[in-house]
């Protein structure tokens, strides 16, 4: 499937650029021009080569959907127990995960690393740039990501030494929502409770500077659906 995306004409550059010098944080409703986004969302949906990805502190673990199901009962248990118990008081995560080269690849037959080519591309990480406030991006990196029932992402603040990272991003692909599903993008504040939330729509990049702490909740037993979006982050060449 070939996507090859464009930006909204409707995007206001200098007033997302003010909003985002607020808090270090925008909404950029509408990214792409109209049906793209629809398109994207078709093509996640159906994709069936999803992995698992989850945490044991510092060690990442991928699992395909056909080795989760091959679990026993007494594994999941345990598997359940350790991801539960480790995200009570660390960082944990769990969620499913298609992932993209970084910098994308323009010439893909993957719309997830054309979509990433295209944040790459000069006149979008321009544009991106213009709205930190004067950034040095040069290029994105990016996954697909899928938030379903049990699904989360505890708080953190996206800061690893060497990756340069210069802002993060959310790109939703959810036409319905209800923000008790969970899923929500939740930025922390300093005395322990939230500043902000975002919940899941259609077409929306949410653009925030690099460090910040947020994390995503916990997606319901009655979500419709899974959570939908690509994410990554705008970095600097090394």
């Amino acid at each position: 499937m070939a996507l090859d995306f464009r930006l909204s004409d409707d995007l206001d550059w200098d007033v997302l650029r003010r909003q985002f010098a607020v808090r270090g944080r925008v909404e950029i409703a509408g990214l792409l021009a109209e049906g793209q986004a629809e398109a994207l969302r078709a093509h996640l949906g159906a994709r069936t080569d999803w992995k698992l990805v989850m945490n044991a502190g510092d060690k990442v673990y991928e699992m395909t959907r056909d080795a989760l199901a091959a679990l026993t009962p007494d594994q999941r248990r345990a598997l359940e127990r350790h991801i539960v118990d480790a995200g009570r008081e660390g960082f944990q995560y769990r969620y499913e995960s298609i992932r993209a080269p970084d910098g994308g690849d323009a010439a893909s037959a993957d719309p997830v690393a054309r979509f990433v080519a295209f944040l790459s591309a000069p006149a979008v990480i321009e544009r991106l740039n213009h709205v930190l406030g004067g950034g040095s991006a040069t290029f994105a990196d990016g996954q697909a990501t899928s938030y379903d029932e049990g699904h989360f992402l505890t708080a953190h603040d996206d800061d690893v030494a060497g990756k340069r990272r210069q802002a993060a991003y959310v790109y939703s692909l959810m036409p319905r929502w209800r923000p008790e599903w969970g899923g929500l993008l939740l930025f922390h504040g300093d005395d322990g409770g939230i500043d902000e939330g975002f919940a899941p729509q259609m077409n929306a990049l949410r653009l925030f500077a690099v460090p910040q702490l947020h994390s995503v909740s916990y997606v319901t037993p009655f979500a419709r659906e899974p959570r939908l979006s690509i994410t990554g982050w705008l970095r600097a060449r090394g």
